[in-house]
């Protein structure tokens, strides 16, 4: 028997995603550095072991893959993949195809494919979304390199990709780090949605004194309606689990320092490069960066005093608190959707976002009930630059930004941290202000380094009169 398709790295990610493919009816190889952790993947497997071929050296590895050979790479990203591909190059043909599916940074995603361009090799970056319980049972796929090679793997990713409404959460999004980039703009995404879950949460916790057992069934009710979402279902959930140890809510025993793989902050870094404001997902990352500083933290706590004001605890929070979560979230997708829109065009992908939000509408970690909406809205006759200016989010907007708005100012009144729930309010007002402040700015620019500026009253460049006197 030779596989259709091979498979690197059985860690939690790559040992569910080659279960995902055997049990799809496509014959595997599968590799792991670690030869131990091959035999126990394979002795796992049971009824799945007649579709896949465990291998002990990388030689045995190719040799067991039918030609032309795809083979996914699943391996910590960085310096690891590079290895990886030279160990590889030797071995391979002409027309195999390599296929990055971690979390790689979309340069490095670039780079190996002008690296592998003109050796016969291909190369595929593919964005794998949905943790470990996805990748055994349906991810959102997103695929970046030549179109070709896509089409020999496609039925395989298509197989095992998540479906919404029997159709398949997978897609072919452009060349080179296509795919990779938006993994990583979900992921910027995903930052700030879990950010502002969290502040709500610190609002429950400190301001209106709720215990996690009191949240959970708010949060299953919020799931139910508007903020129907993955992130929601799950927050109601941990919120509801107790220790096995203490019979305390388990989240009251996690640590508050959050971690990050760098997805995120690419992500906002990815945004400031091509000039797209998005702040909710810089404020997430920047408040995971301030989560790891616990130490600091406490000191600082001794040092101004824990926070003292609490508020009101009666129906009107709860309905704000779900108005603010919802404009939060219309923001953060907004922003999303930007930062791609303009990678589209500055690194000429042509990236198809309605494709975009209808395969992460299942399998993945921000799939919600409007990225249907989403869909339509980047399908219509007259496109508009900004989610924000859809009929259908202004009027969602609309209702919403009151309530957000209301959440903000009592927790900056309380003492609250909120940081992704203020960014989108700010957001939210400086994209709707025709006329903002930034003259006053370029009148600042130009009297201290005559950068120019525009009038109002008519087109050019031109200087203040304090140009003369400004020494």
């Amino acid at each position: 028997m030779q596989a259709e398709i091979g498979l690197i790295g059985l860690g939690t990610m790559g040992s569910n995603l080659a279960l995902n493919i055997a049990e799809k009816g496509h014959d595997i190889a599968v590799f792991n550095r670690t030869t131990a952790k091959t035999g126990a993947f394979f002795e796992a497997a049971g009824a799945l072991r007649s579709k896949i071929i465990p291998c002990t050296t990388l030689e045995e590895f190719v040799g067991a893959i039918r030609p032309p050979r795809p083979i996914i790479l699943m391996i910590n990203a960085g310096e690891p993949v590079d290895d990886q591909i030279e160990a590889l190059k030797p071995l391979l043909s002409h027309d195999d195809i390599l296929i990055d599916g971690g979390n790689a940074n979309f340069h490095d995603t670039i780079r190996r494919n002008l690296l592998l361009d003109g050796t016969g090799l291909n190369f595929i970056g593919m964005g794998v979304s949905g943790g470990e319980v996805g990748a055994r049972h349906g991810p959102s796929i997103m695929v970046g390199g030549a179109q070709a090679s896509y089409k020999r793997v496609e039925q395989v990713l298509l197989d095992i990709s998540a479906k919404y409404e029997g159709q398949a959460c997978c897609a072919w999004l452009g060349e080179n780090g296509a795919g990779h980039f938006v993994k990583t703009i979900h992921n910027g995404i995903e930052y700030a949605d879990m950010q502002m879950i969290a502040e709500i949460y610190g609002i429950m916790r400190d301001g209106l004194g709720m215990q996690a057992k009191e949240m959970a069934p708010v949060f299953a009710g919020w799931n139910e309606g508007r903020l129907n979402s993955y992130l929601i279902e799950i927050t109601a959930a941990v919120l509801d689990t107790e220790d096995a140890e203490t019979g305390k809510p388990i989240v009251d025993i996690i640590l508050d320092r959050a971690g990050q793989k760098g997805t995120g902050r690419w992500s906002a870094i990815e945004a400031q490069q091509l000039g797209i404001p998005a702040t909710g997902i810089e404020a997430a990352v920047a408040a995971r960066s301030l989560s790891a500083r616990k130490d600091e933290r406490e000191a600082a706590e001794k040092a101004y005093g824990a926070l003292g004001e609490t508020l009101k605890r009666d129906a009107g929070p709860l309905e704000d608190l779900e108005l603010a979560l919802l404009a939060g979230k219309i923001a953060a997708y907004a922003q999303g959707f930007a930062v791609m829109s303009g990678a589209s065009g500055d690194y000429k992908w042509d990236l198809p976002l309605p494709e975009i939000a209808r395969i992460w509408r299942a399998g993945c970690i921000i799939r919600s009930q409007f990225l249907s909406t989403i869909a339509e809205a980047f399908e219509g006759a007259e496109k508009e630059s900004n989610l924000l200016l859809v009929p259908a989010f202004v009027e969602m907007m609309s209702e919403a930004q009151a309530g957000l708005r209301r959440v903000v100012a009592r927790a900056a009144t309380a003492g609250l941290p909120v940081p992704a729930l203020s960014s989108a309010l700010s957001y939210f007002d400086m994209y709707r202000q025709g006329r903002g402040t930034a003259n006053l700015i370029q009148g600042q620019r130009d009297y201290f380094g005559a950068h120019s500026f525009e009038r109002i009253d008519r087109p050019g460049a031109f200087h203040g009169p304090w140009a003369m006197n400004a020494g």
